[in-house]
């Protein structure tokens, strides 16, 4: 198996990233939960269905539009953390005081719409792991 890395920084970029793939004949894709292009996530799940390539993405948003599988922090749970040190912080705490914390609670996601669309069957043990399944 090669693995090759494709970057992409601008919208250009993506449409290059794009082009390569299909120069590559990539059999799949992974897309970094990076926040630049998770911005951009319904443009990036778009063109993967254009090109027709298994995806799994590291934002939870990118199933929801059409993407196959995504597996990544919950955002919710990381939303919450963050709302609770600013109100430590607010109440008069040192941030330099407050621990470095992990995420502790991630989701995987399958669209089964998608995998059809690509001829893709799901093991049924991945699916009993899903959190959420969109048929």
């Amino acid at each position: 198996m090669q693995l090759s890395v494709l970057k992409a920084g601008t919208e250009g970029e993506i449409d290059a990233a794009f082009a390569a793939l299909d120069q590559l004949h990539a059999s799949g894709l992974v897309v970094d939960p990076d926040s630049w292009l998770s911005s951009r996530g319904e443009q990036v799940v778009a063109l993967v269905s254009r090109h027709a390539v298994p995806a799994i993405y590291g934002f939870q948003e990118a199933v929801a539009a059409g993407g196959l599988i995504s597996y990544g922090i919950d955002d919710m749970a990381e939303r919450r953390q963050a709302g609770i040190y600013a109100g430590r912080i607010l109440k008069g705490a040192n941030p330099a005081d407050l621990p470095v914390q992990q995420p502790i609670k991630f989701e995987l996601k399958i669209n089964l719409k998608t995998a059809k669309s690509l001829g893709l069957s799901i093991p049924t043990l991945l699916l009993a792991q899903a959190d959420e399944v969109i048929e």
